[in-house]
């Protein structure tokens, strides 16, 4: 029997899985998981990439433990987020996507290079977090000076365990600086910029060997997470899908990217998949009920919160995607405020107050009907869904083709109640499938790469 390892690393916890095949079918068990999280430090969030590899390690030790004899591994995360390399040495901190450090370089990088060109070439959808806004800024910020290379998440873990910096093609085109015919770095993106073009070094695809630790062969699976996801779902042909977890990706399998003027305007994205496109929509995902949940509250079980969700009759909803619920204090207070449930007189809300003190604002306040936890999370449950029936309009008119059935894997395909509101939501039938469809992707590279 042969093992191979998916070290599978979202923003809020990793999983060691290892995985076999017997009778045609691949058998998963999990070994190893660990919580993660941004840390707050010097006012930014950032990660802690030392814990981040201490872990790993760990994992791997469990593994072989169980296992003994494991044949290669491979390491696949989140999207957009980087280590700076100045030679062997790390420069820190490693920022998190949800730092808000950024904004300040939006109308400069597009006074550079305009957004509807930077998404003709790329056709990388806008997200405040991007890769190219994030070096932009190191570069505003002098981080880039001596900086030799640039390793992504998966990258610099994989490079930790076996001295190597390889860099691979489906996590980069969540940069922003990727060529969506190409599929290599943009130059001319990279040189208007004023970025430094050493960093951007040729693509590797999901499947190489880049070397060893431990007796294991290290393998380039399809290294951000969405993108194994993808692969390991067992789909009958070419449907719609949901990755369903801290963000929820939507999207299709296409074999050109699409970067029109309609797509531009959705906010569509074009990304690396194993021999094909990604064609798919960041839409906010389990981060608002997961937030909710920690601070209103944190010691109910999921099936009594989706209960009380079932049960409440609040119907109003939001903008699921709006950047209010990007990385807010107070997950409850910023569906306050896009509720109007409240008044600020703080600066915090867009609504528009006049003539009123902040004794006139409390009394307001106090006066209003308050909302019960349940009613909070099925706003949002709700609010999901209605972002996903838009989703899959906007998809079908860009690819020109209709589909009858929805595939959702991850966490987030568990949760009985929203795949029923999705459902009524887009019209489609809803094939729910609680695996970890991303740790499955991941293993059948590394066992289609021992072949």
């Amino acid at each position: 029997m042969k093992y191979y390892l998916a070290i599978d690393i979202g923003a809020s916890s990793g999983r060691h899985i290892v995985g076999w095949e017997e009778d045609g079918e691949i058998r998963t068990h999990e070994v190893y998981r660990f919580p993660n999280g941004v840390k707050k430090r010097g006012g930014h969030l950032v990660w802690s990439t030392r814990q981040l590899v201490k872990q790993v390690k760990a994992g791997i030790e469990a593994a072989r433990e169980k296992y003994g004899r494991i044949e290669s591994f491979s390491v696949d995360t989140w999207g957009v987020d980087y280590v700076l390399m100045k030679g062997r040495r790390e420069a820190a901190p490693c920022y998190s996507y949800r730092d808000h450090r950024t904004e300040a370089v939006h109308e400069e990088v597009h006074a550079l290079v305009p957004f509807s060109e930077l998404y003709r070439r790329t056709g990388c959808q806008f997200q405040p977090f991007n890769t190219v806004y994030q070096l932009f800024a190191d570069k505003t910020e002098g981080r880039l000076d001596g900086a030799t290379d640039f390793l992504m998440m998966p990258e610099y873990i994989m490079y930790k365990l076996t001295g190597v910096m390889a860099h691979e093609y489906t996590n980069a085109t969540t940069t922003g600086l990727v060529n969506a015919e190409t599929r290599e770095y943009d130059r001319g993106v990279i040189k208007t910029l004023g970025l430094p073009e050493h960093l951007f070094k040729p693509l590797m695809h999901p499947g190489a060997v880049i070397g060893g630790y431990e007796g294991m062969r290290a393998v380039l699976c399809a290294t951000h997470d969405t993108a194994s996801a993808v692969k390991g779902i067992p789909m009958e042909g070419n449907c719609p899908y949901i990755s369903s977890g801290t963000w929820s990706l939507l999207g299709v399998r296409i074999d050109k990217p699409i970067t029109g003027e309609a797509s531009e305007e959705a906010n569509w994205s074009n990304e690396g998949g194993v021999g094909y496109i990604r064609y798919q929509k960041n839409i906010m995902g389990m981060w608002l009920v997961n937030r909710l949940r920690e601070e209103l509250c944190p010691d109910k079980t999921w099936s009594e919160i989706t209960r009380e969700a079932e049960e409440s009759r609040f119907d109003e909803t939001v903008d699921a995607n709006d950047d209010a619920f990007l990385s807010p204090v107070s997950m409850k207070r910023a569906f306050d405020l896009k509720l109007r449930r409240i008044l600020a007189s703080d600066g915090e809300s867009d609504l528009v107050i006049t003539n009123m003190s902040p004794d006139e604002i409390r009394e307001v306040n106090e006066s209003r009907p308050k909302l019960a936890p349940g009613d909070y999370f099925r706003c949002a449950y709700r609010s999901l869904a209605l972002s996903y029936g838009k989703a899959i309009e906007e998809l079908e008119r860009a690819v020109g083709a209709r589909y009858d059935k929805l595939y959702i894997v991850g966490g987030g395909a568990k949760n009985g109640f929203l795949n029923e509101l999705t459902e009524k939501a887009t019209g489609k039938r809803v094939v729910a499938l609680p695996m970890e469809a991303t740790a499955l992707g991941n293993l059948k590279i590394q066992m289609e790469a021992d072949r």
